[in-house]
């Protein structure tokens, strides 16, 4: 494949791939049919849209995408349950994930059960001293003081717990990869169970927990009973699907296309005292979700307090979600010291053994097991391969495992499980937990790799940077970006479009300690702004802050950026290189 504008080496170290030529005739020729803009046209038909289907995919509908509920397996018992707990006053508890996709779907639920005067019992595992999921000792507890446990964002895998949980019925609403014998629970409503046809398997727990409520509402419905308003919940679910990773495709796009809404009206008291103390000045996208929101709602579970993110998402009160925002934002900053100390011993290791193996992945003794995840997502943006990262305490070690687009990392690491290659793990496409002995760690990596790379892990170049479309800087504008974000939400499954500037001049400046501000010209227009963070922790710093009379290759994302009234054209610099 020849390099995009001839970039073999960026200052990063990376190669410059450029849109398919047949993909550019398909959006030329859109934009002779539909009159829109063809960088936009590009986004469309690299995302497979026809021509005809242009409107309607840029202005998504809920209701046109929204699936009957009843195509879950188990959704109809679930939810007759649901109703009838509600109908009795039963005594309901709330077992959660300790991560933002299991903070969101519990406060769904406790959101949803408080408008009946039901106050829910939370539970959210410990991560370190409980682990994932449910346990027999808690779900004994559980049982024993209430008539219905609703396990969400987990459970899927529990059969033993589940079991534990006597006198009460459980229903499970996860996403998480299901084996083909499922828990002893009332119901297991779950798109990725072995039985369903893989149509929802891109939603994430909040979502199935929010089908499961518009099914609920339905019934109450038909029993002369109206439901609390489920259209302003979808905060909550788009904040789930994004910092969850989940493809921002069909229903999840609506989902959070809706949710940004929802959010920047501020209703929610959570999530506005945590948007005020991650001083969030700007409409929430989701970057901000992914970035600002996501991460402070995590930092609980990872070095925490498990249940403060879920909490903070619930409340109804003004005093508690700011104290509860202004502590999560507190234990992010601890989290982000803890986490850029383990990154760098993790990413010094895994380059001592190699970035263009299948798979990437470091372990060590003492790395906490709650920044594992992160870690292990930067590995995999560095090599841009799947990447695992384990912490060992004595003899057992738990890790975290990320996956880049097209490779099932879930499936492979359950494989693992039922090899009896490591203790136990399980997940999803993108994301994944797994549990093993010292012992097990070479086998079971040597494993991994090797099933990773059945599937096409490591084909790529390691440092390949994809670029959508050439840019002059004078087209750059406001009018351009505002079309180009009709076609986001952009995230997992839907990454937002990088342009390339070819031969830029540039002036530089920098900002606190690792970040640069830049001014790029190209001639054709005004000066373009752009940002770089963290510039100074790479080459891309030292090499754009005194550029002096040398012209670069620029590439990166567009976005606005609303500053004392005014809007302006930014671009995100991910890569330069020299013209």
């Amino acid at each position: 494949m020849t390099a995009f504008l001839n970039v073999t080496a960026s200052l990063t170290g990376r190669r410059w791939t450029g849109p398919d030529p047949a993909a550019d005739r398909l959006a030329e020729a859109m934009a002779q049919t539909t009159r829109l803009p063809l960088p936009l046209c590009r986004i469309l038909a690299a995302r497979g849209v026809a021509p005809e289907d242009a409107p309607a995919y840029l202005a998504p509908l809920l209701r046109d995408l929204m699936p009957d509920p009843l195509t879950l397996k188990d959704m109809g018992t679930a939810a007759d349950r649901l109703v009838r707990a509600v109908s009795r006053g039963d005594r309901i508890a709330v077992f959660a994930d300790y991560d933002v996709d299991g903070g969101s779907s519990a406060a769904l639920l406790l959101t949803w059960l408080r408008a009946f005067g039901i106050e829910a019992t939370l539970y959210i595992p410990d991560r370190i001293d409980e682990g994932y999921g449910p346990n027999v000792p808690a779900m004994t507890s559980l049982a024993a003081a209430h008539d219905l446990i609703l396990c969400v964002d987990c459970g899927t895998l529990s059969h033993e717990p589940v079991a534990a949980a006597k006198g009460a019925d459980v229903v499970i609403l996860d996403h998480h990869l299901a084996l083909e014998t499922l828990p002893p629970a009332l119901a297991v409503v779950n798109p990725n169970r072995q039985d369903e046809d893989g149509t929802l398997a891109h939603l994430c727990a909040a979502g199935v927990v929010f089908l499961l409520l518009v099914e609920a509402n339905r019934r109450l419905r038909a029993a002369g009973r109206q439901g609390p308003d489920l259209m302003a919940m979808l905060d909550l679910v788009a904040l789930a699907t994004v910092a969850d990773v989940a493809p921002l495709v069909g229903l999840n796009r609506a989902f959070v296309r809706q949710g940004l809404k929802v959010m920047a009206r501020r209703d929610r008291p959570g999530l506005r005292a945590l948007a005020d103390v991650a001083r969030m000045d700007q409409a929430p996208t989701p970057y901000a979700l992914g970035f600002l929101l996501g991460p402070r709602v995590n930092a609980g579970g990872r070095i925490g307090q498990a249940d403060l993110g879920a909490r903070l998402l619930a409340t109804a009160d003004e005093m508690e979600a700011a104290r509860l925002a202004a502590l999560l934002d507190q234990l992010n900053t601890d989290r982000r010291e803890i986490t850029e100390a383990v990154r760098a011993e993790a990413l010094a290791q895994a380059e001592s053994r190699g970035l263009d193996a299948p798979l990437v992945w470091a372990a060590a003794d003492g790395w906490h097991p709650g920044v594992v995840g992160i870690v292990a997502a930067r590995l995999k943006e560095a090599a841009n391969r799947p990447a695992v990262v384990i912490g060992f305490e004595g003899e057992e070690g738990k890790g975290s495992a990320r996956s880049v687009p097209g490779i099932d990392l879930g499936a492979a690491i359950q494989r693992l499980a039922a090899e009896g290659m490591i203790v136990k793990g399980g997940g999803h496409k993108m994301a994944a937990g797994l549990s093993l002995t010292r012992a097990q760690l070479e086998p079971a990596m040597a494993r991994l790799s090797e099933l990773l790379a059945r599937q096409g892990a490591g084909a790529g170049g390691p440092r390949d940077l994809r670029i959508d479309s050439l840019l002059m800087t004078g087209a750059a504008t406001v009018a351009l970006v505002e079309e180009i974000e009709n076609a986001g939400p952009f995230g997992a499954a839907a990454p937002a479009p990088r342009f390339a500037f070819a031969s830029a001049q540039v002036s530089a400046r920098r900002i606190g300690d690792s970040h640069l501000k830049l001014s790029v010209s190209d001639g054709s227009g005004p000066a373009l702004d752009a940002i770089a963070f963290g510039a100074f922790d790479g080459p891309l710093g030292p090499a754009l802050e005194n550029p002096g009379h040398r012209r670069f290759h620029l590439a990166g994302k567009l976005e606005l950026n609303h500053w004392n009234g005014r809007t302006r054209v930014q671009l995100r610099l991910d890569d330069a290189a020299p013209a």
